[in-house]
């Protein structure tokens, strides 16, 4: 009985090879044919795991089950951003880069077999309720997170509007686990928003790269400049909290501010199709040949405005692209806290059947050869803010991330780098070059205040560094925009 099964293991198990293998050589036609040897041995181990698990396991189990969990346990296993999308999380990825989805708006990653938030998206259910980056979820309701997939929490988390949902989190200080209650609702993420600090200088926030970034932040510019009489002094760029997004969409926002041409990001990897090279030009971040391009519309002072960007622990992937593109082309200061460090390209594979596979194709790269994998941008300015101090996730910090990768000399860059690409990656560099360090501490009244009213305004020292560093203020200046909130 045990061989027939065994059999039958095998035969389920060529069949999907021979559907992964027709994938791959549709994807990557090129590919060495001793690249797709099979390691013999190993498909024997599987067929007699697979044979043992149909005969004896203490329930009967569907081929389709197994196998499905077999190929999220190959890819999880990989690193903590590769992934198997069944029907529904290919269709919510392709919905949340729309703009708006169902649930509770936080960025998550895999930690220690249960589920860790990398950053609370503004404005959402989480982000109301108190969830902060670094905190680990391990329970949902009352169903442990132990174990399960990533994608399979992300289900769990998502649901319909206005039901509820209670999260159980660890989190480091506390001695005993906390309990949130938290309202699902249609998600509906605004990812540029901006305001004027005071006369002359002007504040974007992107809290997200979505599909329609770009063209948003357009609106945003040319918005400032009009209540500013068309005429800015100074302009921060806020990034914090920002978990990335399109790279296209992250090439937009750098090529907003820099010189037609100039290289925003390199990608180097195994394919071809791998090895990009992504220029400030059209091509790079206008989705379609024959749209406009939306960035001619900004005004030309836009180009030499002095501007301030400011990060921190969450700010990752794409923004982490920008964060570096502007500060290897002196465009910007950087000010805050050591970014993430999510230097990976993760690309969608379509599969049959409404699926895709989410793949780690390549690691990005700054126009001066920085990795940004597993380090992140170090500010040119060092700020330490108390909400800042929450932070306590990185990507050093998750399970098979990817190694380190020494850092490249321009040159190199542009020698490896291939032709200009306009291809949509989804996705959510290194700094050694931190100029000055400045740790500016929170006023003690302000943290008592903040522990007898949890909804009351902090002072942003980050913020007011930005500002004071434009006005070329020292950086601990008091200034009158000091008690904002993010």
């Amino acid at each position: 009985m045990g061989k027939k099964f065994q059999q039958i293991g095998l035969v389920a198990l060529g069949a999907a090879l021979g559907i992964a293998a027709s994938l791959h050589f549709s994807a990557v036609a090129d590919r060495q044919a001793s690249a797709l040897m099979l390691p013999v041995d190993d498909l024997r181990l599987f067929s007699e795991v697979f044979g043992r698990i149909k005969s004896d396991y203490v329930e009967p189990v569907e081929d389709r089950k197994l196998l499905k969990e077999a190929i999220n346990g190959m890819l999880t296993g990989l690193d903590p951003h590769s992934a198997f999308l069944d029907q529904e999380a290919y269709r919510d990825l392709q919905v949340g880069t729309q703009g708006e989805f169902g649930g509770l708006g936080i960025e998550v990653g895999a930690e220690d077999g249960f589920v860790k938030v990398v950053a609370p998206i503004e404005d959402t259910p989480a982000f109301r309720a108190g969830i902060q980056a670094g905190d680990l979820i391990i329970k949902l309701d009352e169903v442990s997170l132990k174990g399960i997939t990533l994608s399979d929490a992300v289900k769990r988390m998502r649901g319909k509007p206005n039901t509820e949902v209670k999260l159980t989190i660890l989190r480091k200080g506390e001695s005993q686990p906390l309990e949130f209650v938290v309202r699902r609702d249609v998600i509906r993420v605004k990812s540029v928003k901006a305001r004027m600090l005071e006369p002359g200088y002007g504040l974007v926030r992107i809290t997200q790269f979505q599909e329609h970034t770009g063209e948003n932040l357009v609106v945003a510019l040319n918005d400032l400049y009009k209540q500013s009489n068309g005429e800015l002094k100074g302009l921060v760029l806020d990034l914090r909290m920002n978990p990335g997004g399109l790279l296209n969409s992250a090439v937009a926002v750098s090529a907003a501010f820099l010189p037609k041409n100039a290289l925003v990001v390199y990608t180097d990897g195994r394919t071809e199709d791998a090895k990009m090279r992504l220029t400030a030009t059209k091509e790079n971040y206008v989705r379609g040949a024959f749209k406009e391009d939306f960035l001619s519309k900004l005004p030309a002072a836009v180009k030499t405005v002095p501007m301030v960007v400011i990060v921190n622990g969450a700010s990752a992937s794409a923004s982490e692209i920008v964060a570096g593109a502007l500060q290897d082309h002196h465009r910007a200061t950087l000010v805050g806290t050591q970014t993430f460090g999510k230097g990976s390209v993760q690309t969608i594979l379509p599969l049959p059947n409404n699926q895709a596979v989410k793949l780690t194709t390549a690691r990005y790269y700054t126009p001066g050869g920085r990795s940004i994998q597993a380090k992140g941008i170090a500010p040119d300015i060092v700020v330490e803010d108390a909400p800042d101090a929450r932070v306590l996730l990185r990507e050093a910090d998750l399970q098979h991330h990817l190694s380190v990768e020494e850092d490249k000399n321009a040159a190199e860059a542009a020698a490896k780098a291939a032709k200009p690409s306009n291809k949509i990656i989804a996705g959510p560099a290194s700094g050694q070059s931190a100029t000055a360090a400045v740790k500016t501490p929170a006023k003690p009244e302000a943290k008592d205040d903040a522990k007898k009213d949890p909804n009351a305004k902090k002072e942003d020292l980050q913020l007011t560094a930005a500002l004071n560093h434009l006005k070329g203020l020292p950086i601990g200046a008091p200034t009158t925009t000091a008690a904002v909130t993010k």
